[in-house]
């Protein structure tokens, strides 16, 4: 059989094989209300440590610029649990961080806090086998938002193209919420590469804990998700049931240079306890998207977590300060940039260079849009990978270059350093256009201006370079030192990024 045949007949049997598995179009859910919380101690120890200055609609804020920080909270938090754990992630990694805290949320289950995990299905990795045993304890339960019908290989691939229009929609959101006293919002996933323990790459990023009015807000948004029509349980993809009891076992992640992670009841207490004196009384709302689109085919409407930061924007008199992993605006956005730099407004926005993202496909999209950007009045900023906040950040040389890749996750913006946003939202078209995303608020000087000196900071010479136009053409500075093509990159990356720019996908990278 000639091979062009082979090949044609292949595709058309994955196509078939892609038909023949199905999910129902959607899942009806026993609507699950907020139950009123009894008091804990986690919400005791939140009262007790502000008393009346969480009243009339105040919350209380720190936010988590380094992997230790993000890991021991959510750790301490699941260590002093008592009644409910509500958690809601793009990606949750098969690694040493993702087992560890896994199995934190199976001991908490085993002495009787109810757990409920939400999963966007496309980063599963065919951990279904997994997802199912942890979901089998009678304390968890696991739903998989938007999941792709075909489970595997190239059939998955090719079942996405066959429905592009539904499953091209993915839920992007990040909330971590126990016992409806603690939440922590922001950009990380679960991961090791998110909490600066991993060997080949790791990642600067940003989230908040946060106490106080805001958390029914988030535990409202999580519920909208959870009992949503795309939100499936996660037995009906059909993993099997293996024995969850070995998770018990794992033991903690070690730091080069950090104390150990918080472990037992006593231990977590005493680490909250002092964590409590860095929180910072705030007025802060949580804004999140829909969970399913009320039009598929609309991919031209801006979601609420984007109207809501071009609301902000708009507002802006002096300054805004960004940093977002990808950095992607269209005709639209760069007018109305165009407009807020010419009545005098500041804008500064830190992204990936092409050295330190991780994404090829990715950065082209911001590639192709970053001389317009530059021409609308914008000043950009790119990481380098062998920044020094890396080292900052995770105190382990050798979690930084040369020995791992660093790049850029954050999603934050701060404006007139007044208001500061931080989430699941990076500032490129598919959270705008496509993706469900979280975002929060804040309305806080000091903390703003504290953000805004921490992302100015990773934007200076030592972090980061500094592109400009130059008679029309983009040039990077770093010092006295200029390059007129993308710095510390070879011919063939360089190549791939200007030939993805050849083809209309932007709004989905």
């Amino acid at each position: 059989m000639p091979a062009l045949q082979r090949i044609s007949l292949t595709f058309l049997l994955l196509i078939t094989l892609a038909g023949c598995s199905s999910l129902p179009e959607t899942v009806e859910h026993s609507q699950e209300s907020v139950a009123p919380q009894t008091q804990s101690s986690l919400s005791l120890m939140s009262e007790q440590h502000f008393g009346d200055q969480l009243s009339n609609g105040r919350s209380a804020v720190t936010l988590q610029d380094t992997g230790w920080d993000a890991l021991a909270q959510r750790v301490a938090l699941v260590e002093m649990a008592e009644q409910s754990i509500d958690i809601q992630y793009y990606i949750w990694n098969s690694d040493e961080s993702g087992h560890y805290l896994g199995s934190r949320l199976v001991a908490a289950a085993d002495r009787g806090v109810k757990v409920r995990l939400m999963l966007d299905d496309i980063n599963l990795d065919e951990r279904e086998d997994l997802l199912t045993t942890l979901d089998s304890h009678p304390n968890i339960e696991i739903r998989i938002y938007n999941p792709i019908p075909t489970r595997t290989g190239m059939a998955k691939f090719v079942r996405v193209l066959g429905d592009f229009s539904r499953l091209n929609r993915r839920m992007h959101n990040k909330s971590f919420t126990v016992d409806g006293a603690f939440s922590v919002v922001g950009g990380r996933n679960i991961g090791d590469e998110y909490f600066d323990l991993a060997d080949d790459i790791n990642f600067r990023d940003r989230d908040a804990l946060i106490t106080g009015e805001v958390v029914p807000e988030i535990q409202t948004s999580f519920l909208m998700y959870w009992d949503s029509e795309w939100s499936y349980p996660v037995n009906m993809l059909g993993g099997s049931t293996q024995d969850y009891g070995k998770m018990n076992a794992l033991s903690a992640p070690v730091y080069a240079d950090y104390p150990a992670l918080p472990q037992g009841e006593e231990s977590a207490e005493l680490f909250l306890g002092e964590l409590l004196e860095k929180m910072t009384p705030v007025d802060a709302d949580f804004v999140y998207d829909q969970p399913v689109p009320e039009d598929l085919s609309d991919t031209d409407t801006p979601k609420r977590t984007a109207r809501a930061l071009s609301e902000l924007a708009r507002e802006s008199q002096q300054e805004m300060i960004w940093e977002s992993a990808y950095l992607v605006m269209d005709d639209r956005q760069l007018e109305d940039m165009k407009a807020l730099t010419n009545k005098g407004v500041h804008v500064k926005a830190l992204t990936n260079s092409m050295a330190s993202n991780d994404l090829i496909t990715n950065h082209s999209a911001y590639a192709g849009r970053r001389q317009d950007m530059l021409e609308s009045g914008m000043h950009l900023f790119e990481l380098k990978p062998d920044s020094e906040v890396c080292e900052e950040s995770t105190r382990d040389a050798s979690k930084c270059a040369p020995h791992a890749a660093y790049g850029l996750h954050t999603k934050s913006a701060v404006f007139d350093r007044k208001v500061a946003g931080i989430g699941s939202f990076n500032f490129n078209l598919r959270s705008t256009y496509l993706n469900t995303e979280s975002l929060l608020i804040i309305r806080d000087e000091n903390l703003a201006q504290e953000l805004a000196e921490e992302m100015e900071h990773a934007m200076d010479v030592n972090n980061s370079w500094s592109l400009s136009l130059e008679e029309g053409d983009v040039r990077w500075y770093s010092g006295d030192e200029s390059w007129d093509t993308e710095p510390d990159t070879g011919q063939w990356d360089r190549f791939k990024s200007g030939f993805l720019q050849l083809f209309p996908i932007e709004k989905y990278l």
